[in-house]
């Protein structure tokens, strides 16, 4: 199945003031109650609902298809917040104990539970964000971030003073490191001599270890931070705007959103690694209610999907690196350019390199 996630890229996102509107009714696993109608639901990872990044985008999506669907928030779609681990699976089977028609698990930190809750309700369609299920009843979605973070990498080796850039990841998985080595890759595509830091802090809900790791990297000499690590980044951009109200100019790359506004007042987003979770989320959505969702398929959205790329914001990238990150994503496009997606991959194309 096909899909092109670029037909719905037309979807506004409202975020602040639908989740100022939505938080306090949602963030409790509260009664999912049988209403008539179709229903959707989705539950959070524990970075939560509001974190600026993953499970925000793709409650964004959730929303808009709502709204575009005339559904109702709270009794059509909803979501369950989770806290700790152990929740995941309480909160999916509450779910699928309420008739949804269609359950998202955002993030593949919930692909266990996922599986056992579709095991023990094979009439219900659930859908997994990040990872790969072989069930009938499960959709997979996952991303080529790698791509997307290949191109902040080209922006921050043509933005970088000191030729020392980081890079800041929630947990040290195959997902994470996607984004590590998509973001090496495109770096050295630039400049084969500038020095990148990689630490992950294991942890996708604590902003303040991605202050604490931060730190350490500004001032190793790093002025650009790309981080991959949801709500823990928000500690990263805290870090940054606290040594800009210092005098020290360093920047922010930030994920999965356009995340301009997190760098504000002292903008320090130089840009950011859009996934579109919100497009994926609100495109499997309509195609269950559609009747027209395959359950057991895997989609994949990158570039060529629109799926990821450069975020719209370009207030603080310069024209040369605009420039470069067109002429690299036509080279991606092509095939010219492989990026790499792991260690192995990585460490053969740095070979290439330097041929």
């Amino acid at each position: 199945m096909k899909k092109k996630a670029g037909l719905l890229l037309s979807l506004t996102l409202a975020a602040s003031t639908m989740l100022g509107a939505c938080g306090n009714a949602n963030k409790e696993a509260g009664d999912t109650k049988k209403t008539s109608g179709f229903k959707v639901g989705m539950v959070t990872d524990v970075g939560g609902v509001d974190d600026k990044s993953f499970n925000q985008s793709a409650w964004e999506g959730l929303t808009e298809f709502g709204k575009k669907n005339s559904l109702k928030e709270n009794e059509d779609y909803r979501y369950l917040q989770s806290t700790r681990d152990s929740e995941y699976e309480p909160n999916l089977t509450k779910f699928a104990e309420g008739n949804y028609n269609l359950t998202f698990g955002i993030g593949y930190l919930m692909q266990e539970a996922v599986e056992k809750v579709a095991d023990q309700f094979p009439n219900n369609q659930f859908a997994i964000v990040d990872s790969v299920i072989d069930k009938k009843n499960v959709t997979s979605i996952t991303f080529k971030e790698n791509e997307g973070s290949f191109l902040v990498g080209v922006v921050a080796a043509l933005t970088t003073k000191s030729n020392k850039v980081g890079f800041i990841g929630g947990t040290k998985s195959p997902l994470i490191q996607k984004f590590e080595y998509g973001f090496k890759a495109g770096v050295k595509a630039v400049n084969p001599n500038i020095e990148v830091v990689a630490e992950y802090a294991e942890a996708f809900d604590k902003p303040e270890k991605g202050s604490v790791l931060a730190s350490a990297m500004y001032g190793q000499g790093v002025d650009v931070i790309y981080h991959a690590s949801g709500a823990t980044g928000n500690g990263v951009f805290t870090e940054a705007k606290n040594r800009a109200k210092k005098g020290t100019k360093v920047w922010v790359i930030g994920v999965d959103r356009d995340q301009h506004q997190e760098g504000m007042p002292e903008n320090v987003t130089l840009t950011s690694m859009v996934k579109r979770v919100d497009v994926a989320v609100a495109e499997v959505a309509q195609e269950m209610k559609d009747g027209k969702l395959e359950g057991g398929k895997t989609l994949e959205f990158g570039l060529k999907e629109e799926g990821v790329g450069i975020a719209p914001t370009k207030d603080n990238v310069s024209q040369d690196a605009q420039a470069k990150v067109e002429e690299f994503t036509k080279k991606i496009l092509n095939g010219e350019i492989k990026v790499p997606a792991t260690e192995e991959e990585y460490k053969a194309y740095e070979a290439a390199l330097k041929k």
